[in-house]
This record gives structure tokens, sequence and C-alpha cells, in this order.
């Protein structure tokens, strides 16, 4: 339904209306309300803040058409107004225009004429609706989606791309908050889920500031993928600076005496891309998943709190900035083989 405010100082104006547009008032398509100056019609905005589209003269008492679009643009730049008035000259017509008309009509009124032009205004005003519904449920949708499925959904025809993937060189971090899991015992939900979120935002700015991306939250850790120049390096720096900055934070309270501190495992290397998942039901991850991801979760779950592990053959990929220490061979499941391992220390 479209609903029409109609501003005209001549009384009878409200009975020609309803009788010409009847069928469309009865079917539903059409709700008309009327004023008889331009302060009635900003006083009725208050009460009607839904209104579509404005009919309105321009010579009233109070409050003038002219008067009334300029304050009607400044308060709700979505709603048009088509000015109908006797007023037809080019004066009149381009102060209205320059003040925001949409269009304009002069009278006496051809309602076939009126018509069409309120048609073209509703569907104008339909299509803005829906270009800025569509951003706003784009900046929601942002907060779900990574960007790089947002940069897959706008650059490929989706049902042909849906499930196709590629071979990637990147590093891969898992970040788990220790022990965090322990103070649900002792905390409510809400607090529960707005520290775990607290503790989040700090992780993902670090991953951000090294032109990471966060793959997926699982549970209370983090799982980030680094790509392009020196991702190795990125990706070690990016845990470096989490776990200092989670040090950095005192004891959350003195009923659980919850130290946040985390425990992080890296790998690189070659991995696929793409999107995971059963197309038939329409859920998908976009993610990244091969042996150099297993491993990275595998070393993640064998650091203590505050280590950071990595495979020794990485080692030779990093710059000499980094201080290690070897820790030895380590046995993961799945794995024929003992693997080597080393902890960054600064």
């Amino acid at each position: 339904m479209a609903k029409i405010l109609v501003v005209d100082d001549e009384e009878d104006l409200e009975i020609l209306f309803r009788q010409k547009y009847r069928q469309k008032i009865r079917s539903g398509e059409y709700e008309m309300i009327f004023a008889l100056n331009g302060q009635q019609a900003l006083d009725l905005l208050k009460d009607h803040p839904d209104v579509d589209m404005i009919l309105s003269d321009i010579n009233m008492p109070v409050m003038d058409g002219l008067t009334l679009l300029s304050n009607t643009k400044e308060k709700n730049p979505l709603l048009k107004t088509i000015i109908i008035s006797a007023y037809g000259d080019m004066e009149n017509i381009r102060k209205a225009m320059n003040l925001g008309a949409f269009d304009f009509v002069t009278k006496p009124v051809d309602f076939q004429d009126l018509e069409i032009t309120m048609e073209k205004t509703l569907g104008y005003i339909t299509q803005l609706k829906s270009t800025l519904q569509a951003m706003r449920e784009n900046n929601i949708l942002r907060m779900y989606v990574d960007e790089t499925v947002l940069n897959f959904m706008g650059g490929k025809e989706i049902e042909s791309a849906l499930m196709e993937n590629e071979t990637i060189e990147a590093t891969v971090a898992f970040i788990d908050l220790v022990g965090f899991t322990k103070i649900s015992e002792n905390e409510d939900p809400n607090t529960v889920v707005g520290l775990l979120n607290e503790y989040f935002d700090l992780m993902v700015k670090e991953i951000i500031e090294e032109k990471g991306s966060v793959d997926k939250f699982i549970g209370d850790a983090v799982m980030a993928v680094f790509q392009g120049p020196r991702h190795l390096e990125r990706a070690v720096k990016t845990g470096l600076a989490i776990r200092d900055k989670m040090e950095a934070i005192p004891e959350y309270s003195e009923k659980t005496h919850f130290k946040p501190q985390v425990s992080i495992g890296i790998n690189s290397g070659e991995m696929v891309s793409g999107n995971i998942g059963s197309k038939s039901l329409k859920r998908l991850d976009y993610t990244v998943i091969g042996d150099v991801v297993n491993v990275a979760s595998r070393l993640q779950n064998a650091a203590n709190a505050s280590q950071i592990l990595l495979l020794e053959k990485c080692a030779s990929i990093l710059d000499s900035e980094f201080n290690v220490k070897v820790v030895g061979e380590m046995n993961f499941k799945n794995k024929a083989q003992p693997v080597k391992v080393i902890e960054i220390l600064s």
C-alpha cells in the first residue's frame, strides 16, 4: 500500500480525490490522508512517518507548499513530493525543483496525467527503498560473512561456481582461549558471551592489522588464514600480538580468577580453498582444508598457555627477527611420522 499525503487549502479537494481514486483506495493500493496547509501536514507526518509521497499545493495559509517542501527534504530525504499548483510558470517550477520536488503538475488537474505521475514517483520510491534495504542487508551480511566470500559472490555466477575450489599457498593459525569454558560454571551466560566477544574482538583486530582473514569462530577459538606476500611472518606477528595483548589484561573477576591466555598453532603450505558443504541442503562454508590445516589445529591442541607452536621446517622461511626455541618431536593423530616442532618466543 502506498501512503499519500494530500496538502491543499481547498476543503472539497478531499472529496474529489477520494472519488477519483476510490477503486485504488478500496483495493488497498492507496491510503490517502489530507491536510489544509503545510503546518498541518508536518504535524500529520509526525503521526504518520510511513508516508511515501506528498501531493502539495503552493499557495496556502499558515505554511505554503515550498516551505513544507524544504522542511520535509531536511527531515526525510526519501519522502518525495509532487507539487500541484495553478502557478505553472517557470519561476515556480524551478523553485520547487531546487527545493527537491520530484515532479510538478498544474491546475486544473488532469487526474489521468496525475495518476501516471504518481505511479512513476511511487515506482522510484520503491526502487530506492529496495536499494537501501539491499545496502542494509549487505552491511548485516558483512557481520556474519568473511570479505572473501562477499568478493566471491560479487565476482562470479554463483550457481555455476558454488562448488569450485582452488589450491593456494597460505598460512593458517588456530588461536584458542585457554581454560575459558571453566568460567561458565560461575558466570551467567550473558556475561560469558559478552566476555568471549570482547576477547574475539581483540583477536580479530590483530588479524586484520596483518591483512589476515577470519575463517571461522570455533567455540572459544579463532581460525585465521593469511595469504599473499610474507603470509607466514604476518601470521606469526599476529600470534605474538594477540598473546601479548591477552597477557596484559588483568584477571576478569575475583570469583572466577580467569586470566586470559591463548594457545596458538601455526602452519604454512599448500591447502585447498573453496566452498565445503552440501549444495542440496544449501549450507556451505567458505574455508580452507588439507593436511596443513589439520597440523595447525594439532599444534594448537599441543600448545600450553601462552605458547605459539610452529613446524621446524617452516622456520627457514621466517626472518631472523623472530626468537625461537626447539621443542622437539611430537606425534600427531593420523600422522605416520613424528614432526619437529619449534616455539615462537618473541
